[in-house]
């Protein structure tokens, strides 16, 4: 019988987890000053760290919950970010020691660059039913109008088709025009200053 014998905890200088991400031009920064720095001044200041590596073709630092103290680094080459990597992983920046590791996926921008992009399609919204109480209720009159059937404008009789004529999407009602004005002011009393 063959015993498997366990493997011991991972030598001092190695990190207890090695990441199972591959190499990326992407990289992915963490533990980044949230409160302290405006947006627009921490991609700043973040493209002025990396670009002393090499070419920074795009910086993304948002400030939603979501993505609070982090950002993404894109270089053109791997390489380039490799050494950005393990120049800076643990670099205080702000007062902060930041955390690098490569990003999970390729940027849209290196994809855009090397073609294989495809632009995020929402087919979930392309593809939903309208029930009939939805188009009971969407279709339904505007409250305080009569329940007959709404006119419909007529349509001029020329050379486009009903095919063609855009269905029209409302009524537009006529401007009332104030032809006498001194009629529709209010005329103040004379005797209500004098006194």
């Amino acid at each position: 019988m063959t015993t498997i014998a366990s493997r011991g905890p991972p030598p001092a200088g190695l990190p207890a987890k090695v990441p199972l991400v591959p190499p990326n031009q992407t990289l992915y920064i963490t533990n980044l000053p949230s409160s302290k720095i405006q947006k627009d001044d921490l991609r700043t200041a973040l493209y002025m760290l990396f670009s002393t590596y090499g070419p920074v073709l795009d910086v993304v630092a948002l400030k939603t919950m979501k993505m609070r103290g982090q950002a993404h680094i894109v270089y053109r080459d791997i390489q380039t970010a490799t050494q950005a990597m393990r120049s800076l992983d643990g670099f205080e920046f702000f007062g902060m020691p930041m955390k690098i590791s490569y990003a999970k996926s390729k940027s849209n921008i290196v994809a855009k660059l090397d073609g294989t992009f495809k632009m995020p399609t929402t087919a979930s919204a392309a593809q939903v039913e309208v029930t009939d109480l939805q188009q009971s209720i969407f279709n339904a009159p505007v409250p305080g109008q009569a329940t007959a059937a709404p006119a419909q404008p007529t349509k001029p009789s020329g050379d486009a088709t009903a095919k063609d004529a855009p269905s029209p999407k409302g009524t537009k009602r006529p401007r009332e025009e104030e032809d006498d004005e001194s009629d529709s002011d209010v005329a103040m009393e004379e005797d209500s200053d004098d006194e």
